[in-house]
């Protein structure tokens, strides 16, 4: 017996009645919106899309991945490079945490004698002790910084790409060229790392192993004598501070942290000094006033010389001339009484 179909409900019925108003109003306004928009003009037409640059104006590109720790490092470390004129280098074997903290709290209480003894002497406060660091670095990615520092000079290489060239891609031209058409001067540039891809530092020897630099803000051989003292003690220039003087320097702490740091050298000015150098310029008395005072009396000296060699072959010239003429008004003077 075949199936009946049941008619429609009364409620499918509305359903299906409510929904043609619904197809003839969605029709009417689609054909509203498309007789109400404008025709593209025939340069719009033709007209193709602006490009898309790959790197915004403030993240050129780089070499290596700039979201990557190891970038970030590299732009801290050059940064760090130039503008520390002072950095001492230092080996550190396996220092613990409250040696580290110990090894800090001292050194900036020795610093912090050397800003008040200055101030007591009538010199302006200066407060280098908050500028003074130490910290441990990455030594493969701080030589990499230094011979960017050293060897990379972005001013003086000539620009490689042409921005007006229709072969050069538009996302390179946008970044490495600034408005003015010189070449951008970040470190991570593959510009940076073929500059210095061959090159050698005279640091190279040093940096291996486990390193630590202390910087300074600027060259004061008085802070970094008194560094020195506490870091590497080496009597009688650099004297250990006496148990009376500085009780907490020989805690068992920082005994422990300083038996594990090791100076190597360091880099005043961006010239390398061996452990000697270093020392030589912590013992500069006066510091750099002393060595300002030094400088202005041997300037003096040799002015001095150089005065009295002057005056001296004046004087000689003067007493030759001299007799010359006395005895030319003898000679004169001879004949004449003959004739009289």
């Amino acid at each position: 017996m075949p199936t009946r179909i049941s008619p429609p409900s009364k409620a499918m019925a509305s359903i299906l009645r409510c929904r043609r108003p619904l197809k003839i109003r969605r029709q009417y306004a689609t054909a509203t919106a498309t007789a109400i928009t404008p025709a593209a003009s025939h340069a719009q037409m033709t007209r193709g899309e602006a490009p898309i640059a790959r790197y915004p104006p403030s993240q050129p590109p780089s070499y290596k991945p700039p979201e990557f720790r190891k970038s970030q490092l590299l732009r801290q470390y050059a940064s760090l490079l130039r503008s520390t004129p002072l950095m001492l280098l230092f080996q550190h074997n396996n220092l613990k945490s409250n040696e580290w903290s110990a090894v800090r709290r001292e050194l900036s209480l020795a610093l912090r004698k050397v800003d008040e003894a200055r101030v007591a002497a009538g010199f302006p406060a200066e407060q280098l002790e908050e500028g003074v660091k130490i910290q441990i670095i990455q030594t493969g990615i701080f030589s990499s910084a230094l011979k960017i520092v050293e060897f990379y000079k972005p001013e003086t290489l000539p620009s490689t790409l042409d921005p007006t060239d229709p072969s050069t891609p538009s996302s390179a031209t946008i970044p490495v060229f600034k408005s003015d058409g010189s070449h951008l001067t970040h470190t991570l540039s593959k510009a940076a790392h073929d500059a210095t891809a061959k090159k050698s530092h005279a640091l190279a020897p040093l940096l291996s192993g486990p390193l630590a630099v202390l910087t300074f803000p600027t060259v004061s051989p008085l802070h970094l004598k008194a560094a020195l003292s506490i870091l590497s003690p080496s009597p009688p220039q650099f004297p250990a501070p006496t148990r009376r003087a500085n009780p907490g320097w020989h805690d068992p702490p920082v005994q422990s942290g300083m038996q594990k740091l090791l100076l190597l050298g360091a880099r005043v000015e961006g010239k390398v000094f061996d452990v000697d150098g270093t020392k030589w310029v912590g013992g500069i008395d006066g510091g750099l006033e002393g060595l300002r005072g030094q400088l202005v009396a041997m300037l003096q000296n040799v002015g001095a010389g150089v005065t009295n060699t002057l005056e001296s072959a004046g004087k000689s010239l003067y007493f030759t001339v001299e007799g010359r003429r006395i005895m030319l008004e003898d000679e004169e003077k001879g004949p004449s009484e003959e004739k009289s």
